[in-house]
């Protein structure tokens, strides 16, 4: 009795035994209710007074893009009596209604808005705190004064409006089953763009990182045919509302939304990559000078007011063989040095890369330090060696993909610190060893990774806590992937996606889904270790993108949420949740000079 537990002395948790020693004394007194209710309310950003700029505004630049024409088109109905006429015009209504055609979007769905909706502004009674945590975090750090807090969306799983003002179809419209089983409607942002915004702001957001849709800024794609003046506007209005709202956009070029263009047929969608998961059609011989000139409308049209810029996200789960990775590295590299060396950008231009980090099953085992090392460096290297380091694709990617476009000693001069910033997703960790009996060669029936994975350490626990999709909750090993980046690759690390789906959140009462613990625990023990990345292992973390603003689309179904606020699927209408609470206010706490998340006000 009153013996000190044994994993007190390995933890290092507090012990009150000595004190416990005496007898308590217990008494009665008369019960009363004597707590009193008090509230913080989020704190909004403040209204811009000022634009900070990073770059010439388009009318200086308008020269790097001759030859820009402009147009518009109407909107898509699948059912529609009306015919264009204008056949003759290669890029007329008829050819854009010609495209949406041959996709046959049978059960083509529109949502309930059709016009951008003018934002109101949000009542303090959605903006309380709800009741903190009993744990949180006890570290003592604050974040760098320039440190990037904000949240990420991108276009394919929010925007809907997919057939509406010019937009031509995606792979994003196939990848969810197809036209039976699409739901296009999404979260209606392109008309509550503004709304949401304010909702952001509203809770103190300063960053807010968006996608780019590529065919609703051009229809037809490729270079030469007209621009889409409707697509230009939204994007250009959304990136001054969001700036008059106090806060910084952030552009991704490409998030997944390959236009149609790049396949033979709706068919070769379907073919089985040889790396990734999807095929994206970056292989396509002409996607990256058709890409480069995307990006290149958009950084002259929007450089002056956007600081960071992203070129492509993930891309390699959606790269389908060795001549997806050179397109996609190359039209970066074209990207960064049109920006920085044309431009005169002063901003920061990178990419986003995907890994589920790996660590040895065992780390004292050299066969799985091994395996994890040809694991990470497959994922990360391939991109990261060219386009940081200068030099040639690692031996992972080499060994394994056959088709594989060598790089010569002038690829490497071009490409090399050809990013400002390694953009990561780090949501969880892998647990890696070599399959018994095989190598890490390309003759491994694991293709392409070529080692085994678990979710498992070597004492069969879980790593963490099992969440709606693959992801667990892994703080434990967050440090140890960012020393990784920030020691091999020698560049300032950007969080640009961070989130958790609760497992089974979408079944659940709104209240329930509105008290997302996990989330928050997932968000507040992932900022912790930030912080401790920041200042006791002097890694340069710029900042973390929390993933998503809104319960959105995830590919397949609206079922796995990774939302920091639940959308009623039928009304549009936007909740708050918890975990968007406590994020904002560990961030708003800990930066120099926000003085805390909101004030203490009295409650009855």
């Amino acid at each position: 009795m009153g013996q000190r537990p044994s994993h007190y002395a390995a933890t290092g948790a507090p012990s009150h035994y000595a004190a416990a020693a005496a007898s308590p004394v217990y008494s009665m007194s008369e019960f009363s209710f004597t707590q009193t209710e008090t509230y913080r309310t989020a704190t909004k950003r403040p209204t811009s007074t000022t634009t900070q700029t990073y770059a010439p505004p388009y009318a200086s630049l308008s020269s790097l893009v001759p030859d820009l024409s402009t147009t518009s088109w109407g909107n898509y109905y699948a059912n529609a009596s009306a015919t264009a006429t204008d056949t003759a015009n290669p890029y007329g209504e008829a050819a854009w209604t010609a495209i949406w055609n041959s996709f046959n979007p049978v059960t083509y769905t529109t949502g309930i808005y059709s016009t951008t909706v003018s934002p109101t502004p949000i009542p303090t009674s959605s903006l309380i705190l709800p009741p903190p945590d009993y744990f949180r975090p006890t570290d003592c750090y604050n974040f760098p004064a320039d440190f990037m807090f904000g949240i990420a969306g991108s276009a394919a799983q929010i925007e809907g409006a997919v057939a509406t003002e010019g937009r031509t179809p995606t792979l994003m419209e196939i990848i969810g089953g197809g036209p039976l089983a699409f739901d296009y409607v999404t979260n209606e942002n392109c008309f509550l763009y503004k709304q949401d915004i304010v909702r952001l702001a509203s809770m103190g957001v300063k960053y807010y990182s968006f996608s780019v849709t590529w065919t609703r800024i051009r229809p037809f794609v490729l270079p030469g045919t007209p621009i889409n003046s409707y697509g230009l506007d939204h994007y250009n209005d959304l990136i001054d509302f969001a700036i008059s709202q106090g806060m910084t956009p952030a552009i991704m070029m490409l998030h997944f939304d390959t236009p149609l263009i790049f396949y033979g047929s709706l068919a070769d969608i379907g073919l089985r990559p040889l790396i990734g998961y999807v095929n994206g059609g970056y292989q396509n011989s002409t996607f990256e000078d058709a890409f480069v000139n995307y990006g290149r409308i958009l950084m002259t049209h929007y450089a002056d007011r956007i600081p960071v810029w992203l070129t492509f996200n993930e891309p390699f789960l959606y790269s389908y063989n060795g001549k997806s990775i050179d397109t996609v590295i190359k039209a970066h590299a074209r990207l960064y040095h049109f920006y920085h060396d044309t431009l005169h950008g002063t901003g920061r231009v990178g990419m986003k890369l995907n890994n589920n980090f790996g660590v040895p099953l065992n780390p004292n085992n050299a066969t799985d330090v091994a395996a994890t090392n040809h694991f990470n460096d497959f994922q990360i290297a391939t991109f990261a060696n060219p386009l940081m380091l200068g030099v040639d694709y690692p031996d992972a990617f080499k060994m394994t993909i056959p088709d594989y476009v060598p790089l010569s000693v002038t690829d490497l001069t071009y490409l090399n610190n050809t990013a400002d910033f390694m953009g990561v997703d780090p949501y969880t960790a892998t647990v890696i060893s070599a399959p018994p009996g095989a190598n890490t060669t390309a003759a491994n029936p694991l293709l392409p990774y070529c080692v085994a994975q678990t979710q498992t350490n070597i004492f069969g626990w879980d790593i963490g806590y099992r969440s709606q999709s693959y992801v667990y909750l892994t703080p434990t090993y967050l440090r140890t992937y960012l020393s990784y980046l920030w020691n091999v690759y020698k560049k300032p690390i950007l969080i640009t996606e961070l989130g958790f789906p609760v497992f089974g959140e979408a079944e659940k009462s709104l209240g329930a889904q509105r008290f997302d613990s996990p989330r928050s625990q997932y968000y507040l023990s992932y900022m912790s270790e930030v912080l401790r990345s920041i200042w006791e292992d002097d890694m340069h973390v710029l900042g973390a993108f929390a993933w998503s603003f809104a319960d959105n689309w995830e590919f397949r179904d609206y079922g796995s949420q990774f939302g920091l606020q639940v959308v009623n699927r039928t009304t549009q209408e936007r909740f708050y949740k918890k975990s968007f609470f406590d994020l904002v206010d560990l961030v708003s706490a800990r930066m120099p000079g926000e003085g805390g998340q909101g004030s203490g006000n009295g409650g009855g």
